[in-house]
């Protein structure tokens, strides 16, 4: 492992079955391949501005556009996370991603879903929600416009949860349908109930304190430029650079520069 290749060869091999077969033709290899698309998403860079020994940047952004539409990198981070994943208590959150002008220009395509880019007090935003396990492992992640309610991504990330005996939240997550959902699954909330509520919510403090593992695996997100801020106009790359990390993360030693 040196600056330019991230991954040795025992951390391949780890994720060599995720990619996809060659069906007996011949293929750039996918460390140089892998080590270049970390390369542009870690340091924010555009795809022509990729080391010369990575290959043409054409290569690059073309076999990470082809991956990212094929699933391959939310393949590696399920696959990978799944063996290490403690799954008796997970937590849920969400987190704003920045979203310049580039990201948010040109219209959409007629039948497209969108950009999911929204108006938010900050500016252009997408909000990324995250189903993690106790220790901030991620279970899924799913992206909306920046002005959707955390409500609503808890709604579509309802029948993701793992069976789980707790599930963290903060106080954004306090709705009496949520409750309901989550007891209906045999899941405990430990959510503290809003300021409004005439009633106070009891929860478990103690428990509820760890919740800041999932704020840490926003912190490590945002380490890479490229998904603190979203440069890429479709959804599906921009999904593809989180799963990307915690893949990578997942199934290979962590490098001193990360």
């Amino acid at each position: 492992m040196n600056d330019l290749y991230w991954l040795m060869d025992e951390q391949m091999a780890r994720l060599e079955p995720y990619f996809p077969k060659s069906h007996g033709k011949t293929r750039v290899d996918h460390r140089c391949l892998l080590s270049g698309i970390i390369f542009v998403n870690r340091n924010g860079l555009s795809w022509r501005d990729a080391a010369a020994a990575y290959g043409p940047h054409k290569t690059l952004y073309n076999r990470w556009k082809r991956w990212s539409e094929a699933g391959v990198f939310i393949r590696m981070m399920e696959g990978l996370s799944k063996a290490q994943t403690e799954r008796r208590t997970a937590m849920i959150d969400a987190t704003y991603l920045k979203a310049p002008r580039t990201a948010s220009s040109l219209r959409v395509k007629k039948g497209a879903c969108g950009r999911l880019i929204g108006r938010t007090k900050g500016g252009m935003n997408t909000k990324l929600h995250a189903v993690t396990d106790a220790n901030g492992r991620p279970i899924s992640l799913f992206m909306t416009a920046g002005q959707v309610s955390d409500y609503i991504g808890a709604a579509a990330m309802l029948d993701s949860l793992p069976r789980a005996q707790w599930l963290r939240g903060d106080r954004r997550y306090d709705a009496d349908w949520f409750r309901d959902a989550l007891q209906a699954k045999g899941i405990t909330p430990c959510i503290p109930g809003r300021k409004s509520r005439t009633e106070p919510i009891r929860y478990d403090k103690r428990r509820y304190k760890r919740r800041n593992r999932i704020e840490i695996l926003f912190g490590r997100l945002k380490d890479w430029r490229r998904i603190a801020t979203r440069y890429d106009r479709c959804p599906t790359s921009h999904l593809a650079n989180d799963t990307l990390l915690k893949a990578v993360e997942a199934g290979a030693a962590k490098h001193k520069a990360w």
